[in-house]
Formats: structure tokens, C-alpha cells, sequence
């Protein structure tokens, strides 16, 4: 099981957010909410969307530049709605079967889940206050 190290916006301790779990990350120092923002593959997709909070889903690619654009969002929303929502983000590149499963014919894909069925698709770059008020929908 990989891991990603979080600074703690409240304290500035760093913390090894899981890519799999069944609860949501906190501070092990201030006990606060981390923001949920991890990477995840063919091998480990379904486990990493496996989970309580809403789950967003980031196809995309290194190349694309809509892409790179919804990115910065992305990871702010991760912030924002911490101990509310994960952000799984997939290389389309380096996970084939992922991109098929969903049919990621065009990206950046967002896919909004929950209990690991999509309950929302977004395909291509959306503003920060649509992928925000999506978001809120949901969480």
C-alpha cells in the first residue's frame, strides 16, 4: 500500500495520507481533516474509490493541456471539502483499463462517486466555480 505525505495547513506536521482507508485522514498531530488527494492505477483503482466520502475522479494525462488547467481546481477542492471528499487521480496513459472501464475518450474526465458507482460525469476543463458547486451537490 503506497502512501502521500500531507502538510497539515493548521500545524505544519507532515502526515502519510493512505491511498486506501476506510475513514478519512487527519493530522496524527492537531487531529485536524487532510485533504485526500492521492494517485491510483489499474491495480489499485478500485480499492482507492472504495470509500466513505464522495470520491473524484481525475482522468487525465500528462500532454493534455485542459488537463493541467483543471488540475490546480482539483487539488483546491481537496483542500476545501478535506474529511468530505477524495480526489483519485488516474494517468490515462499509465492505466489503460481504467480509462476503458469509464470510456475516457475525451479528457480531462471527472467522475463524481459514491459507494464506487458514478453518480456524475463531467468531461473537459470546467471552471473552479462549476466544479465547486458540483461538488457541493454531492458532498
Amino acid at each position: 500500500m503506497t502512501s502521500e505525505v500531507v502538510t497539515c495547513a493548521s500545524c505544519g506536521t507532515k502526515n502519510r495520507v493512505p491511498v486506501v482507508s476506510s475513514g478519512h485522514p487527519r493530522c496524527a498531530a492537531c487531529h485536524v481533516d487532510l485533504p485526500w488527494l492521492v494517485d491510483a492505477g489499474d491495480d489499485d483503482f478500485a480499492s482507492a474509490v472504495d470509500t466513505k466520502p464522495l470520491v473524484l475522479v481525475d482522468l487525465w494525462a500528462p500532454w493534455c493541456g485542459p488537463c493541467r488547467m483543471v488540475a490546480p481546481t482539483v487539488e483546491k477542492l481537496s483542500r476545501e471539502f478535506a474529511g468530505r471528499l477524495k480526489v483519485v487521480k488516474v494517468n490515462v496513459d499509465e492505466s489503460p483499463q481504467v480509462a476503458q472501464r469509464y470510456r475516457a475518450q475525451s479528457i480531462p474526465m471527472l467522475l463524481f462517486m459514491r459507494d464506487g458507482e458514478v453518480v456524475n460525469t463531467v468531461i473537459g476543463a470546467q471552471s473552479e466555480h462549476v466544479m465547486r458547486t458540483l461538488t457541493q451537490q454531492y458532498v
